[in-house]
């Protein structure tokens, strides 16, 4: 475990964030928010527990508590910088291929 100051993530990680809670409050009024609030104490929480994930296409992978989403994210210094926020049911190759693209 490493000891975090800071966490960032990459400006496609809002883009992520609105997909799935655009998909969830079309599910249920105000779910939307819910995930989205989920989703960013799931983040939150790397101020505590960053490093410990298990990595998976060279990133760390955060498992969110609520939701079948993964956060991606990388360690630089004592920054936690979040790369992605990918929904688990995707195309395990489509979820490849957006890491790698981001993780240049």
């Amino acid at each position: 475990m490493k000891y975090i100051k800071e966490i960032k993530a990459l400006k496609e990680v809002s883009l992520d964030l609105k997909i799935g809670e655009d998909f969830y409050e079309s599910q249920f009024s105000g779910l939307g928010a819910y995930f989205r609030d989920t989703i960013l104490s799931d983040i939150e929480s790397l101020y505590i527990c960053a490093g410990v994930h298990t990595r998976h296409l060279g990133l760390y992978r955060l498992l969110s508590k609520r939701f079948p989403y993964a956060i991606y994210y990388i360690i630089s210094d004592s920054t936690a910088i979040v790369v992605a926020v990918m929904d688990m049911r995707r195309n395990p190759k489509y979820i490849a291929y957006t890491i790698r693209k981001r993780n240049k």
